[in-house]
């Protein structure tokens, strides 16, 4: 078992237990995937540009993404129904606690500037959304085979009910919100 892992098992299921008063362990929330989704609109004229996020996005999440295509057309951006526009990964397991273990603790502390993540971008689920500007932060890419600094979505899914379920899941797993 991973560390992040071993200490949810250990420390924060009892926690949130006290917490919210859970009579059922199975109430008791969880996350439950982890999706790292890369949209690349530049894909329409340049292909290669789709060719390196999917090596990058490999690199990051130790999986390998889909191509996600266009589900409609849209003339004022030249696009056509299922050309590729972006590439996504799904993450469930040993590697999404090993991913939430290398966000939390090595890349989100790289942000320049950093302050904390947004405790508003719950979507009412529970599930927590992030949108990382510069996809450079994480210790895989090599800065300097770089062609394009890209931007990524990274969406928590967690079986907690509402968002303060989540939010006080996620707190205690280390994730760093703004006070």
């Amino acid at each position: 078992m991973s560390q992040l892992q071993t200490q949810y098992s250990e420390q924060v299921v009892n926690q949130l237990r006290d917490r919210f008063q859970f009579a059922n362990v199975h109430q008791i929330p969880k996350v439950d995937k982890i999706v790292l989704n890369m949209g690349l609109g530049e894909a329409i004229q340049n292909i290669k540009i789709l060719d390196s996020a999917v090596d990058e996005l490999m690199n990051i999440a130790g999986q390998r993404p889909v191509i996600t295509r266009a589900k409609k057309s849209i003339a004022a951006f030249k696009l056509r129904e299922g050309m590729p526009i972006g590439c996504m990964v799904t993450l469930r397991g040993r590697r999404m606690w090993d991913f939430l273990y290398k966000l939390i603790n090595i890349a989100l502390p790289r942000v320049r500037d950093f302050r904390g993540i947004s405790a508003k971008a719950f979507d009412g689920d529970g599930n927590y959304s992030l949108g990382i500007k510069e996809h450079i932060i994480f210790p895989e890419i090599d800065y300097d085979k770089i062609d394009k600094i890209k931007g990524m979505n990274i969406t928590i899914v967690t079986t907690a009910k509402n968002n303060d379920e989540g939010r006080e899941l996620l707190s205690l797993l280390g994730m760093p919100f703004r006070k």
